[in-house]
């Protein structure tokens, strides 16, 4: 496995690839790798010839009281955990790298619409710099496939929508999310969480799939499955965000007419942010 810091030198073996005819499959990470982002770089593995994985915190989706120094850092046993399933490249390029130029003068990617509401309602910019970074990164890496996982699904319509309104020629994979035995969705937030607080967050996927069940028996008074939802989670010792009935593709509120439907949850325990999904198809 290549171990690569600067675009000079990611470019040029990219260029390599492309003139031997090789697919490149791509997954952007931040880091503080666990089996959630395993998943993704072992699906990138059956698509492509080549795969490569980016590791970068990226300081323009952090909002000003969010936990950007804080968030995780744990690049050896990262590294380690992409050797052992083969991947042809990390990059880990510093702040300086991507944002030669700082921030405040830093060109940026809005996408209208989808990015609009739950995790973008409550965390004003994050998108914009989810996007931002995310087509920077596609510019580098020009892969073929790029995968996300399915747990931030706002993000995945987000950089779905993006790819086909700009006309970039990727194809954007979403992997199913991975999830502890408790039903607890992966996350790199988990590690701030005690034994004692995982416990209660299951309750978030329990209360997921009551809603889902509901949907699924014909229900279709989408407010009140959304507050009852609310209130058992509060009961558990959760303090909801959100929790959200939306159409699958456009994320608008659901509609009656509608039959493919997501339901969106981020909740917090104590300090940490939890945010999952389930899909249902009416």
């Amino acid at each position: 496995m290549q171990s690569i810091t600067e675009i000079k030198s990611l470019r040029s073996q990219i260029k390599a690839w492309r003139q031997q005819g090789k697919s490149i499959a791509f997954v952007p990470t931040m880091g503080n790798l666990h089996q959630g982002h395993f998943s993704l770089v072992e699906k990138a593995k059956t698509l492509a010839d080549k795969v490569v994985v980016s590791i970068f915190v990226n300081p323009m989706q952090f909002g000003q009281n969010e936990d950007l120094d804080n968030y995780p850092r744990t690049l050896s046993q990262d590294k380690q955990g992409l050797a052992e399933l083969e991947t042809d490249i990390v990059f880990t390029p510093s702040v300086d790298t991507i944002y030669p130029n700082g921030l405040d003068t830093q060109s940026f990617v809005d996408v209208p619409g989808v990015s609009e509401g739950y995790c973008g309602g409550s965390r004003a910019g994050h998108f914009r710099g989810v996007a931002t970074v995310v087509t920077k990164l596609f510019n580098l890496v020009q892969p073929d496939f790029a995968c996300f996982g399915e747990k931030d699904y706002q993000q995945l319509q987000v950089i779905k929508t993006m790819v086909h309104d700009l006309s970039m020629p990727i194809e954007i994979i979403g992997v199913p999310t991975q999830r502890e035995v408790s039903g607890l969705a992966m996350s790199s937030r988990n590690g701030y969480l005690s034994e004692q607080q995982k416990d209660v967050a299951k309750v978030l996927y329990k209360v997921l799939n009551d809603a889902a069940n509901e949907l699924k028996s014909g229900e279709r008074n989408f407010s009140q499955i959304e507050l009852d939802a609310k209130s058992q989670l509060e009961n558990a010792g959760l303090k909801p965000d959100y929790f959200s009935i939306a159409h699958r593709n456009t994320l608008k509120p659901a509609i009656t007419e509608d039959d493919e439907f997501v339901i969106l949850a981020a909740a917090f325990l104590g300090s940490v942010r939890l945010i999952d999904n389930i899909q249902v198809t009416q």
